[in-house]
């Protein structure tokens, strides 16, 4: 019987410069930076091979970048023969698995991205929100704490349930600097300050989800051929009207990951391929369970050991 596979797409952070150069001698590969560079009207393309790394990782050039890379090993890996049962993407990374699932065409979805990056820059002033995460709490009693920092310091909420005993909050600057203090005194092992531009997947992008449902508004999604396991819901979704709203929700919702691989697990996938650069994901789904296959592709090696591994 054949395996049943999902595809896995990384978020912001999983950038480096230089990721994907090794497919580029292929002309089909190359179509991809040719074309983000074409629908910016900017050298994307050579920021991503050439840096430099601050710049690449703004959040309204990492987006595109890592849509780009990822699309374009999925391209690879589907002309290999390697076909995905389920996608699903962490944060920005469903954009990849949209485009995977034949929801959006790659180039409408490099505009919408490179949009949503510019609508969460502008959300809240550099400064003002903050994330960071919360080691070896469980969701219930880390909601208690963010609800009290709250109530006490200004908004923060959990963003994103990541696996078991790593859960992301995020909001305003003094109430994450106060739950991570609440979360301490209750029990937690580590509360860790990331560097990230913005309080993403809180309250505080409500203001941007305005304006992203502005521009998919005017995006053409089609229904998807294969079923995205969605952030906002930890379901399959095919209907193009559902995931839609669904990617609207998804910027001030939690993103629900740990969930989405528990489902796809129950659905019968036995093996994750995390498309794209880092390895940050599939060292998430080992904790989840450590029972699933996981195999990473970010470069032509792994490329080819992937499709050795699935096709034979």
């Amino acid at each position: 019987m054949r395996k049943q596979i999902a595809f896995i797409y990384p978020g912001q952070g999983s950038q480096t410069v230089g990721m994907g150069e090794s497919f580029l001698e292929d002309d089909k590969s190359r179509q991809f930076y040719e074309s983000a560079d074409q629908v910016l009207g900017m050298e994307l393309s050579k920021l991503m091979l050439e840096g430099p790394q601050e710049e690449l990782t703004l959040t309204y050039h990492a987006q595109p970048a890592l849509l780009t890379v990822s699309s374009m090993i999925t391209e690879r890996l589907i002309r290999a023969g390697v076909r995905p049962d389920y996608t699903a993407g962490h944060s920005l990374g469903e954009y990849s698995a949209l485009v995977a699932s034949n929801v959006l065409e790659f180039p409408k979805a490099v505009e919408v991205v490179h949009k949503r990056g510019l609508f969460m820059n502008e959300a809240v002033p550099a400064g003002e929100g903050a994330m960071a995460a919360i080691l070896g709490m469980d969701a219930d009693k880390l909601e208690e704490v963010t609800d009290d920092a709250t109530n006490s310091a200004g908004v923060v909420q959990l963003a994103n349930l990541n696996c078991p005993g790593q859960i992301v909050i995020s909001g305003t600057k003094a109430g994450v600097e106060k739950a991570c203090e609440l979360a301490k005194e209750r029990g937690a092992k580590r509360a860790i300050p990331l560097d990230v531009s913005g309080p993403f997947h809180s309250e505080l992008m409500r203001s941007a989800s305005h304006d992203l449902a502005k521009v998919l508004s005017d995006s053409f999604l089609l229904n998807a051929k294969i079923p995205v396991v969605t952030n906002f819901m930890a379901e399959p979704e095919t209907n193009a009207t559902q995931l839609q709203d669904m990617l609207i929700h998804q910027l001030y919702s939690p993103v629900l990951w740990e969930q989405s691989v528990r489902k796809m697990i129950d659905l019968g996938v036995t093996t994750f391929v995390e498309v794209g650069p880092g390895k940050v994901l599939s060292g998430l789904v080992k904790k989840i369970d450590r029972s699933v296959t996981v195999i990473p592709v970010h470069d032509l090696a792994s490329f080819e050991k992937a499709v050795e591994e699935l096709t034979t």
